[in-house]
């Protein structure tokens, strides 16, 4: 029986743990700077944050200079980081993945679903960056997009239905491969590159 208690208490805190971290979240003190064209809108407010792990895909496809490594679609799952007396918890937030966007006739888009309520955004780049000031070497851009369509969860959560541009900022990797596909024998090759990146949301104030 205590052992049950003990289980009970530590997810009692675990809990708050989380709801603290997401809370934090809401101040938007953790956005980092960022280049001009990368700001998101005055109007805008950032209320959900993640850290991101994951891969950047691609296929060797013909280009017009012979053969080249073309982005098909991110997949990932973002977590965000609580401490608890010391501990490190993550907890997953958010799958991103590439989806048909039901708001633009299932134009295939970026998608972020949460992972507490089912809830998605689809995102277009607006802009990006590769400014050596923010971006490390061998890292993909950063990028500011903007939601392009949104869905409630199944039970009406809208965790991520009311994001209006999401940012993805201090990227480590993801680049695609120097090597690999050079020549039309590799046409149709594959490779799975594996990245890290922060993503912020943003929601219209009120």
């Amino acid at each position: 029986m205590i052992d049950i208690y003990k289980r009970l208490a530590a997810a009692g805190m675990i809990a708050a743990a989380l709801a603290a971290a997401a809370s934090a979240q809401t101040t938007g003190d953790s956005v980092p700077r960022v280049p001009a064209n990368l700001e998101v809108p005055s109007g805008n407010t950032v209320f959900l944050a993640g850290r991101a792990i994951g891969t950047q895909n691609y296929v060797c496809l013909p280009a017009p200079s012979g053969v080249a490594w073309t982005f098909f679609n991110p997949q990932a799952t973002v977590f965000f980081d609580a401490k608890l007396f010391g501990i490190a918890i993550d907890h997953q937030i958010i799958t991103h993945f590439l989806s048909p966007n039901p708001a633009e006739k299932d134009t295939a888009r970026v998608t972020w679903q949460s992972s507490e309520d089912s809830s998605a955004v689809w995102g277009k780049a607006a802009q990006s960056s590769t400014d050596p000031g923010y971006v490390a070497a061998r890292a993909i851009p950063w990028v500011l997009l903007q939601a392009v369509g949104t869905k409630a969860g199944p039970t009406g959560g809208d965790t991520l239905a009311q994001t209006t541009y999401v940012q993805r900022l201090n990227t480590a990797g993801g680049v695609a491969p120097q090597t690999g596909c050079a020549d039309a024998t590799n046409i149709g090759a594959t490779a799975l590159v594996p990245y890290t990146a922060d993503y912020f949301f943003y929601k219209a104030a009120k």
